[in-house]
């Protein structure tokens, strides 16, 4: 072919001074002008009709084709193949010229073969996102490890190719510096064996709500890769924490509440001591009417004989009779009240613990501790749930002789003046 160059610059008057010189640009520029329409009808014609052909298909996951530009990349491999299967063909290969097209060839050959095969990994990733049910394998991480052989491979060749040694020849001297790569990639290290053990427990997957104070992340897991894993918060901030923090420290993860499909509510009251007290007779009939005591006050008055003492009250004093036996009180009532309430709420569930009970009284009063679960893990219903839980309870606790605690404020102060 360089022949048949040479003899076509002769015949249009070229000298026989830059005969060779000529040839050789020649020889280079059709070259350079095939890679160039094959890139062209490659990315333009071939590339356009399927990319049409996969977006009208009925398949999903061939559409991430498109979005990681896997085609794309492999329509440059086209010209860099023909610039190195062309150019000893048309250039002598005698020439340096041709050396160093053919180099130039095959540096970016491997390299462009190497982002393909990284395109081709991230959509495996993106596939796996959308289909996996439970995504405890750690593939983010896998893929970039894979990543990271893939181009330590790719510049291992490339230097082999410039100096023009077998690969083998490099690969022999990284033993020495073992070493120094182990101090270079600690923490990728440590971070892929977080990430093994972190898939093997199933100790966190994309998606979950997990907590951890010591990094002040509290949201979202949106990845978990080799190095790092982002957490975005509820205020939409992003936490970026070590893959290996979640093996050196403890955290919180939220997982399980959206399986149950509950959230667990666990509030208190705090009850003025003060405010505590038997309940007359009359307060007892009075009771008798609230639809959600009646059963309750039905079973005390049949235990505790309610129905004699009233009418042995008439005839001793309350506070002997309260002494005597045994008596209804304020606090037991509102207790009991606050259970039969939560169990008609149709937004607590039913089927998990759901109770009402006193803790340790302190110097602000007696803390009554709602215990419960909604029936909803959405974060905005279940505060709403929580608030008319909590509403209801603070308006009805006079109405049993209670009263909530609370530092005196200025209007307290103004009351008394």
């Amino acid at each position: 072919m360089n022949e048949l160059i040479s003899l076509w610059l002769s015949e249009q008057g070229v000298s026989s001074q830059y005969l060779a010189s000529s040839s050789v640009a020649v020889g280079i520029g059709l070259i350079l002008l095939i890679a160039c329409v094959s890139f062209y009808l490659a990315k333009h014609q071939i590339l356009t009709l399927v990319h049409k052909l996969i977006i009208n298909s009925k398949n999903t996951w061939d559409d991430a084709l498109i979005e990681h530009n896997v085609l794309t990349r492999m329509t440059l491999l086209l010209p860099l193949v023909l610039i190195l299967f062309l150019t000893p063909l048309i250039l002598e290969s005698t020439s340096s010229a041709s050396s160093v097209l053919i180099l130039l060839s095959k540096i970016l050959l491997t390299f462009q073969i190497s982002r393909s095969i990284s395109a081709v990994l991230n959509v495996s990733r993106s596939i796996y996102r959308e289909s996996a049910k439970q995504r405890f394998v750690p593939l983010n991480a896998i893929i970039q490890i894979i990543k990271l052989v893939l181009y330590l491979v790719t510049s291992i060749v490339i230097i082999s190719l410039i100096i023009d040694r077998s690969p083998v020849y490099l690969l022999s001297g990284l033993g020495a510096l073992t070493a120094v790569l182990l101090l270079v990639f600690q923490d990728t290290i440590k971070g892929l064996v977080a990430s093994i053990q972190i898939s093997a427990n199933r100790m966190v997957v994309a998606g979950d709500w997990i907590e951890l104070p010591k990094y002040g992340a509290d949201g979202d897991v949106i990845e978990i890769g080799l190095n790092t894993v982002k957490i975005e918060n509820f205020d939409k901030t992003i936490t970026t924490v070590p893959t290996y923090a979640l093996i050196d420290d403890s955290f919180k993860n939220w997982r399980n509440m959206y399986h149950t499909g509950a959230r667990r509510i666990k509030r208190t009251i705090i009850i003025d001591i003060g405010s505590i007290d038997f309940y007359s007779s009359e307060k007892i009939s009075q009771l008798t009417d609230a639809h959600l005591l009646q059963n309750y006050l039905t079973d005390k008055k049949q235990e505790l004989g309610l129905d004699q003492q009233i009418e042995s009250n008439e005839e001793n004093s309350q506070s002997l009779a309260a002494m005597n036996s045994r008596q209804l009180t304020n606090i037991g009532t509102f207790r009991a009240y606050i259970t039969q309430y939560l169990q008609q709420n149709s937004f607590v569930r039913d089927d998990l613990t759901c109770m009402v009970r006193q803790l340790t009284a302190t110097q602000t009063g007696l803390p009554l501790e709602v215990y419960c679960f909604a029936n909803t893990t959405n974060w905005v219903e279940y505060e709403a749930i929580q608030a008319d839980i909590f509403d209801h309870l603070f308006a009805i606790a006079p109405q049993f002789g209670l009263r909530i605690f609370q530092h005196p404020s200025g209007h307290d102060w103004q009351k008394n003046t």
